[in-house]
């Protein structure tokens, strides 16, 4: 068991000291994978990487969590996906039309599923209700799918900390992708 795993452990017991132990050991992979999330958004996006890291941690830690960490792999999934959230939290606020966000719908997300190029705040938001609807059919691909594009995992690491094979997760990673994409141009599955 790693240390994170281990204080992980000790957080969900109520330990008190393991908050803080918890930020030093993580801070900066979790600030590596902002960046990386950050990198998909266009450009003049106000949110900075340390900003949702922080936003993040308090997410994961903070509070009332009662999430129950069964490895390293497990909790910076989790991290990829409360950045996620945060991110399609503030597309939704950009988008709403107090904002300025009455934008006409934008085609040509089959690039973004594939190639990741910057993502606006409208594809953000048909990018996450596409994913919820894979995650409601497909519960196993859209994990695929947080790890690898979400999280940056490489397909092995995704492997990995899903517990099956290489092989497995790249089948998953094509027919995934293949579904999103076809759901995202058409708005429907």
């Amino acid at each position: 068991m790693t240390d994170v795993t281990q204080i992980l452990s000790r957080i969900e017991k109520g330990d008190p000291t393991g908050t803080s132990e918890l930020l030093p050991l993580v801070y900066e992979e979790l600030r590596a994978l902002a960046r990386q999330r950050l990198t998909h958004e266009k450009p003049g996006q106000t949110l900075q990487a340390t900003a949702l890291v922080h936003e993040t941690y308090l997410r994961l830690v903070g509070g009332q969590n009662s999430t129950t960490w069964d490895s390293r792999a497990h909790f910076f999934g989790a991290a990829a996906e409360a950045m996620r959230r945060i991110l399609v939290d503030q597309a939704r606020r950009k988008a709403s039309k107090k904002r300025g966000g009455a934008v006409d719908r934008i085609d040509g997300l089959n690039e973004l599923v594939i190639a990741g190029p910057a993502i606006d705040p409208m594809e953000m938001l048909e990018l996450d209700e596409a994913l919820k609807e894979f995650e409601a059919v497909d519960p196993v691909r859209a994990q695929v799918v947080k790890l690898h594009y979400l999280s940056g995992f490489t397909l092995a690491e995704t492997a990995e900390a899903m517990g099956v094979s290489s092989a497995t997760v790249k089948r998953h990673w094509v027919f995934s992708r293949s579904w999103l994409a076809r759901r995202m141009q058409t708005g429907h599955s």
